[in-house]
């Protein structure tokens, strides 16, 4: 296993390398980028955006800033960007420079690589604060959500795929598919909003709280109180979050077991006398959850980013998914970057520990003998 432990580690640098790349490469046809946003502010007579680079931007685009990349290189000429006409060439040329757009694109692109080496991501583009402490400050949102939500996917979806794979056919197995097929094709942000409506708005009843993860008065309360209040808030969310996750983790073990129950290894089992529990979970059992552990990284990794982008904007908590799809908007690409970077490499790894898992459910798997 060792062996193999080894070539997939190594594996990590050229596929994370690939990944940067690619992206970055998109983004240079991206349009906009954030010297228009600048442009389109000031001329919008913003006066923010006025003081905070009429100092030269020291304050909010620091040199560890410059290597974070995102537009393609500019020449002098100002007609280049939507709206900059009027304006003086040298203070269009003072903020490529100090966004890092005057150095060429392969060269921001390497000096960017060697950065995130040591994971340097510099500065926001429009926060004076480090790319790491901003997602250091929107982590915890993120992994309350993430957590609990597979928590209570996998402890739901798991005993009740079982169960449908052993009512299959019958009554409990049609009205139960009934029921997550109707689930699955509710939106997991519509149902959100129903969520609001019925139970933290005005119009119906107010059980559960609209927005945030804490109350106001968290500080005063006891530590059970403050537990209670924790997941007060955390119930409308984690149910619209669970409602995908929990319909497709259902569909997936049924088939899964259904697929080793029909296999003839577990008709040898029954004719030697043993009982149905012990079939399913001294022989099934280990068997069908190969396929569930597969999942696992893609699951952990939608969790805690693209699952949670919507939820956490319409209940107002601000994690890590929201943070990104801020930054795409405001074209703030050391956090693009940073955020793709972090967890890119978070599930390549991911995917190392599922293998492991792998042998340990299963001992007969060999990873080292096989082509990586």
């Amino acid at each position: 296993m060792a062996a193999y432990l080894l070539k997939r580690l190594l594996l990590i640098i050229p596929t994370l390398f690939g990944i940067m790349l690619i992206s970055f490469t998109i983004i240079q046809f991206a349009p906009g980028g954030p010297v228009e946003r600048i442009i389109a502010q000031l001329q919008g007579r913003d006066s923010s955006i006025v003081s905070r680079i009429g100092g030269g931007g020291s304050d909010t685009l620091s040199s560890g800033s410059q290597a974070q990349l995102g537009q393609g290189s500019v020449d002098s000429n100002t007609s280049k960007y939507r709206g900059a006409q009027g304006l003086d060439p040298e203070f269009i040329k003072s903020l490529e420079k100090q966004f890092g757009f005057d150095k060429p694109a392969y060269e921001r692109f390497f000096i960017m690589m060697k950065s995130y080496l040591t994971f340097d991501f510099g500065k926001s583009y429009f926060r004076d604060v480090s790319v790491l402490q901003l997602i250091k400050e929107k982590l915890p949102v993120s992994i309350s959500l993430g957590l609990w939500m597979m928590l209570i996917s996998y402890l739901i979806s798991i005993p009740l795929g079982i169960r449908k794979a052993m009512k299959d056919g019958e009554p409990f197995d049609a009205w139960t598919s009934t029921v997550l097929v109707v689930a699955y094709a509710i939106p997991g942000f519509l149902f959100a909003v129903l969520l609001l409506i019925l139970f933290a708005g005005s119009s119906f009843l107010q059980i559960f709280p609209s927005r945030g993860l804490t109350s106001d008065n968290w500080e005063q309360l006891s530590f059970f109180g403050r537990i209670t209040d924790y997941f007060w808030h955390l119930t409308l969310p984690l149910i619209a979050m669970s409602l995908t996750a929990f319909t497709t983790m259902t569909f997936l073990t049924k088939n899964s077991f259904l697929d080793e129950i029909r296999k003839q290894y577990v008709t040898t089992a029954r004719a030697k006398g043993l009982s149905e529990n012990q079939v399913l979970y001294g022989h099934v059992f280990r068997n069908a959850m190969l396929l569930i552990i597969a999942g696992f990284p893609g699951a952990f990794i939608g969790a805690f980013f693209a699952g949670s982008l919507l939820i956490e904007t319409i209940f107002s908590l601000d994690g890590i998914g929201l943070l990104s799809f801020e930054s795409i908007e405001k074209r703030d690409y050391p956090v693009i970057f940073a955020t793709l970077w972090i967890f890119s490499l978070v599930g390549l790894l991911l995917n190392i520990v599922a293998d492991f898992v792998y042998t340990t459910v299963d001992p007969r798997i060999d990873f080292e003998s096989q082509e990586v």
